[in-house]
C-alpha cells in the first residue's frame, strides 16, 4: 500500500508505505505533518520509523514534529538517512541547510521557518543494500543530487522511491553543494535504468513514472 501526500513548502511528495499488516514506513516528511498523521490514522496504520531519500529540509521538514508525537504516544519512530547526508539531522541541520539553499540566493528560513532546532538526530545510518526497517524496500545509493541520495528498490513489487535522482521526464539538480551532474547521470544509468522496465517510479516531486517511460522519453538520459 503506497499513500501520496503533497507536502509544502516545495510540494514535495511525502509517500506512507505499508508492506506489513497495520504497519508503515514515512518517506520524506517535507512538512504538514497533521495532515501526515491523519493520512496514517484514516489508514489505521502504525508507523515504524521515518526514512529520507536524502537530507535536503524540502524531505525532512516535519521529522521532528512527528516523532514527538508519536513519542508521546509511546511509540518508537527511529529516523533512517544514508551516511553521507546524516549533518543535515541534529544539531548540524541548520548549517548544512543554509549553506546549500543560500546558494540559490534565499534562505531556507525564508520558505520554512525556524525548524531545524527540532530536527532529531539519525537513528539508523543506511548504505547500499540495506533493508528499510521491517519492509522490503532495499538501498540503492544514488549520489548525485547530494551525496547521500539513495532510492529505495521492493523488487518483488516492482516499485521504486526515487527521491530527488530522477522524475517524470526529468532528473534531479545538481549544483547545490554536495550535487554533481555527472555523478547523477552515472547513478541514473547505472542503478536506476537498469532495473525492470515495468517499475513504478514515485519520485521526490511530481507525477508518477516508471523506468520504460524515462527509457523512452526523459530528454536527460536519452
Amino acid at each position: 500500500m503506497i499513500e501520496r501526500i503533497i507536502v509544502d513548502p516545495l510540494r514535495t511528495n511525502c509517500y506512507i508505505y505499508s508492506s506489513v499488516k497495520n504497519r508503515c514506513i514515512i518517506i520524506d516528511p517535507g512538512g504538514q505533518e497533521q495532515e501526515i498523521i491523519s493520512s496514517i490514522d484514516m489508514l489505521n496504520l502504525i508507523p515504524e520509523g521515518i526514512v529520507f531519500t536524502h537530507g535536503h529540509f524540502d524531505h525532512t521538514a516535519a521529522a521532528g514534529k512527528l516523532k514527538e508525537y508519536y513519542t508521546n504516544r509511546n511509540l518508537d519512530i527511529r529516523l533512517a538517512i544514508h551516511e553521507m547526508d546524516r549533518e543535515y539531522l541534529g544539531k548540524t541541520a541548520r548549517n548544512r541547510n543554509e549553506r546549500d539553499f543560500n546558494e540559490l540566493g534565499f534562505s531556507a528560513m525564508d520558505i520554512n521557518g525556524d525548524i531545524y532546532s527540532g530536527l532529531p538526530e539519525a537513528d539508523i545510518i543506511l548504505h547500499e543494500g540495506d533493508s528499510v526497517f521491517d519492509t522490503n524496500l532495499t538501498v540503492i545509493e544514488t549520489p548525485g543530487h547530494t551525496r547521500g541520495s539513495i532510492c529505495l528498490f521492493g523488487e518483488s513489487e516492482h516499485i521504486l522511491f526515487s527521491g530527488d535522482t530522477i522524475f517524470f521526464e526529468g532528473i534531479g539538480r545538481a549544483d547545490l553543494p554536495g550535487g554533481d551532474e555527472q555523478t547523477l547521470i552515472n547513478s541514473i544509468k547505472e542503478k536506476i535504468l537498469v532495473l525492470p522496465g515495468d517499475t513504478r517510479i514515485f519520485p521526490g516531486h511530481g507525477p508518477l513514472t516508471s523506468i520504460e517511460r524515462e527509457l523512452k522519453g526523459n530528454p536527460f538520459i536519452i
